[in-house]
């Protein structure tokens, strides 16, 4: 019985004989289609090789595509656990033809992988095709032999694919796995088409037409295939099994559950452990993809992924944190087909123990007040949509979590009723993702990129600051102009340049271009397809394409870039070192003026941690070593320790940034190098060159991410130089030396405190002796058979009040003492009783009448002790008489 692990190389190998280019999974964040939350579908990546924007040096390929379905259109979360194929993640297994081969070979390459590879029975096997295509069903009759009641025609565009209302669009044929009469259904288009004996495993797409507004199509220049079949799918067909759950990878990740949770792995909660199964793969692998949990976009729908797991592990019993601790089983299973599971181990781990200890603390909670309510109910009565709201809104359940729960009850929701009570209390709307990847206008750039007599830009920058280089095209207003005058703000193209383009967090260039007709002052560089843009203001006459220019880079801020950048991978480092080996790079500014890095971390640095990054940084600086760059493949410098982003896309060739040495436990051949990193960006030639790194920042990014904000060089110079100066300052007006402003601040602050305490005893010796203000010494008066003393005060805090009352207390021996503190108008109050009244009189009931004289509300305390407040002290003798009504009943 072959593996999945075994399927997948089967399918990939298959398709590498047969010519095509293996390529890699894509990240599940797209980075090429802005309409798309997750990666759902093999063919993503190759989305501009299909619409003919872009062009790679392959025409066929074959990859197993890592997608996750759950938002959006495409969400089958509510599914998962509880049907045999419904996943949030699951691997598309894909053959593509750009422009290559057609149907006349897509059909021949499936039936021979299916029939002869994989070994599926061909009487088993069955079609469909789109209606009218009759050539995909000659070919399907004369190469696989199969009837006409084994090619089923389907008039619906279940069996037609388009891209969108208008472009890229063609007929499927899908292939069914008959499973035997002993199993209820029939064959697609028929009434029981829903039953499970008929089980689609593949589904080829034909891009054949182009169809236009006006409804019309015409074939396309260059006929493509896009194909997909669900590894989970084929694997539990070709191991004998009818649920995906079943098959061995899955099998594998329900047993580890079962055995963290100590529970049966098919008994009562056998539901429970497929959900978290399920759930483990995609939240591990989006993190590994860079999405971190939060409350909106890709974080908010990863958070409710991780949280649905969670609450099934509730369910197993389990009382502390557990799916952190599955990860190094799904990394055994896949890691070697996807090592960015490997290489983001720490960091996932790390993140889903930190969310489910938070969500164990309200998890108890929310579903305590989800029993609750269901007890107020009739039997099998939906939930109110208030009540669902509030579960969301005061505990963060989203409203299929709560769906999710009540199914186990057999109850629903009132979805029109959560809505509404959305709607009324204003709550914060889920955000609508803003999409990801290239600019919506980058077609322009595309073309030109496209052009063979412009193609892209050679980069120079990392080698010089000064080049020549001749003008490919002029840009304005989004369209290709012939000249630019004066004044123009375009943006243009050439054939090599030596500005660097943002990327990796290091800003464009700046500088200026020269013709022999004009001049223009570029003020950012962008890069998109492959053409560098460089945003220009015409400072003085013509420029126009096919002219060459002088080309020079502003050099005082690109060496402040470059030394921000370098220092950032020390820092990254650093990082590592002080706080561990999860921390990982999660967005960088590299500018001229400052640097700023976010990393994976949970909580805030400690001033020592900071401490010790910052010293860090600073040594292999003042070390003044190489600062060495090398090109290799990515496995070879994954492979000496270097770090990478997650989600990065990396070609064939990569620049391996090297720095620092250390002695022995580091990176690199000679196990010597501190810093190894990939890195497209430019760097200073040696550490030295940085300067001084200084640290003036650690704050949150977001969740599971900190920002540290840093200077280097001059700007790090300037910031310690101002400090150095205030200090001065603040020496002169202390009259110390700058050596001795701690001691002598901390010499102030403490004679400050004595004298605040001293200042509050004499004040609250003057109130006792009733003397400066406070009125005669106080006498006290019976009142209902209690000794009541009532006293307003002047230049007397409320925090002095409670000592002033235990002393009045100890005076009188039996009574009650009630002290209203006039502070600029405003009142505090405190009343006070002695123990052996407590049962008789309450200090809460006296201050609770006397506040509201003081236009106050509440107040509250110890039978014996209370206190409040209000606006008005100019009532307080209508305070005290209200007390007094309190004692005489």
């Amino acid at each position: 019985m072959p593996t999945l692990n075994e399927i997948r190389s089967t399918f990939l190998n298959f398709f590498e004989e047969n010519d095509h280019q293996i390529v890699e999974s894509s990240p599940l964040v797209p980075r090429n289609d802005p309409t798309l939350m997750f990666t759902n579908a093999g063919m993503v990546q190759f989305k501009n090789l299909f619409t003919g924007v872009e062009h790679r040096d392959y025409k066929r390929a074959a990859t197993s595509q890592k997608c996750v379905r759950a938002g959006g259109k495409h969400n089958d979360l509510d599914n998962v656990g509880y049907t045999a194929r419904h996943h949030t993640f699951f691997e598309m297994l894909g053959n593509f033809s750009f422009g290559d081969y057609f149907k006349e070979q897509a059909i021949p390459f499936a039936w021979d992988l299916l029939t002869k590879e994989f070994g599926l029975n061909k009487d088993k096997l069955l079609v469909t095709i789109y209606h009218t295509d009759d050539e995909a069903a000659e070919i399907w009759k004369k190469y696989a032999g199969l009837s006409d009641d084994r090619i089923i025609r389907i008039a619906t565009d279940d069996n037609f694919w388009s891209m969108g209302a208008t472009g890229p669009c063609g007929p499927c044929t899908e292939i069914f796995y008959d499973h035997g009469p002993e199993i209820w259904g029939g064959p697609p288009g028929s009434p029981e088409e829903d039953g499970d004996r008929f089980i689609e495993i593949w589904n080829l797409v034909f891009m054949q037409y182009e169809q236009f507004e006006d409804g019309t199509r015409q074939d396309l220049p260059n006929q493509s295939i896009d194909t997909g079949m669900g590894l989970e799918r084929i694997g539990a067909l070709l191991q004998g099994k009818h649920d995906n759950y079943d098959t061995d990878l899955m099998r594998a990740l329900i047993e580890a559950s079962a055995h963290i949770t100590s529970q049966d792995p098919d008994g009562p909660g056998n539901v429970h452990h497929r959900v978290i199964a399920d759930h483990l793969r995609s939240t591990s692998f989006l993190i590994a993809d860079g999405v971190m949990p939060s409350n909106e976009g890709r974080g908010y729908v990863l958070r409710r992924i991780m949280r649905r797991a969670m609450r099934h592990a509730h369910l197993l019993g389990a009382k502390d944190p557990v799916m952190h601790q599955l990860v190094p089983n799904l990394v055994a299973q896949m890691g070697q087909a996807f090592p960015e599971l490997g290489r983001a181990q720490p960091l996932i781990e790390e993140t889903l123990k930190l969310e489910e200890t938070k969500f164990k603390q309200t998890l108890d909670r929310g579903l305590r007040l989800l029993d609750d309510e269901l007890d107020k109910l009739q039997d099998g009565a939906a939930l109110p949509g208030e009540a669902a709201f509030k579960l969301y809104d005061t505990y963060g359940f989203p409203l299929d979590l709560t769906q999710d729960a009540l199914r186990e009850k057999g109850r629903e929701v009132d979805v029109s009723g959560f809505e509404s009570a959305m709607a009324e209390q204003k709550a914060k709307a889920r955000a609508a993702w803003s999409g990801s990847g290239e600019a919506a206008d980058a077609a322009i750039w595309f073309d030109i990129a496209e052009d063979e007599a412009k193609g892209t830009t050679d980069f120079l920058g990392y080698d010089t600051e000064v080049a020549e280089g001749q003008i490919l095209a002029l840009v304005k207003d989004g369209a290709e102009v012939d000249k630019a005058a004066k004044g123009d703000a375009v943006q243009i193209v050439l054939n090599q340049t030596p500005f660097y383009a943002e990327a990796g967090g290091q800003v464009g260039d700046t500088g200026t271009l020269k013709t022999d007709g004009g001049t223009a002052r570029i003020t950012d560089t962008k890069k998109v397809a492959g053409v560098f843009i460089h945003f220009a203001t015409i400072e003085d006459g013509e420029i126009a394409p096919g002219q060459a220019a002088q080309l020079e880079v502003d050099h005082a801020r690109r060496t402040a870039i470059r030394a921000n950048h370098s220092a950032t991978h020390l820092l990254h480092e650093a990082l590592r070192h002080a706080l561990g080996d999860h921390v990982a790079q999660r967005g960088s500014l590299n500018a001229q003026d400052r640097l700023r890095f976010d990393f994976s971390h949970s909580k805030a640095l400690t001033a020592e941690e900071l401490e010790q990054v910052q010293t860090e940084v600073n040594d292999y600086i003042r070390q003044n070593a190489p600062v060495e760059t090398r090109i290799m493949a990515p496995d070879d410098a994954r492979d000496l320790g270097a770090q990478a982003l997650f989600g990065e896309k990396y070609g064939d060739e990569v620049r391996v940034v090297s720095m620092g040495l250390q002695d022995g436990s580091g990176k690199g051949l000679d196990g010597r190098t501190y810093s190894i990193e990939l890195c497209g960006g430019t760097h200073v030639r040696q550490t030295g060159d940085i300067g001084v790194f200084v640290a003036v920042a650690d704050q949150a990014s977001s969740a599971g991410v900190r920002r540290i904000e840093a200077l280097t060089g001059q700007a790090a110079f300037d910031y310690l130089s101002d400090q150095a100066h205030r200090v001065e300052a603040l020496a002169g007006e202390l009259k110390t030396k700058p050596d001795d402003v701690v001691d002598r601040v901390k010499a102030l602050m403490d004679e400050r405190k004595a004298l605040a305490n001293e200042v509050a005893q004499l004040r609250r010796e003057l109130a006792m002796a009733g003397g400066a203000g406070q009125g005669d010494s106080p006498e006290a008066k019976e009142i209902g058979g209690v000794k009541f003393l009532a006293q307003v005060l002047s230049g007397v805090s409320g925090k002095d009040l409670p000592a002033l009352i235990d002393e009045h207390k100890t005076r009188l021996g039996s009574g009650a003492v009630l002290l209203i503190a006039d502070a600029g108008g405003k009142a505090a109050v405190a009343a006070g009783v002695t123990d052996d009244l407590t049962d008789k009189v309450s200090a809460v009931d006296l201050v609770k009448a006397a506040v509201p004289e003081l236009g106050g509300k509440g107040g509250g305390g110890r039978p014996d002790m209370a206190q409040g407040g209000g606006r008005d002290a100019g009532n307080a003798e209508a305070a005290i008489k209200a007390a007094e009504a309190v004692l005489e009943g």
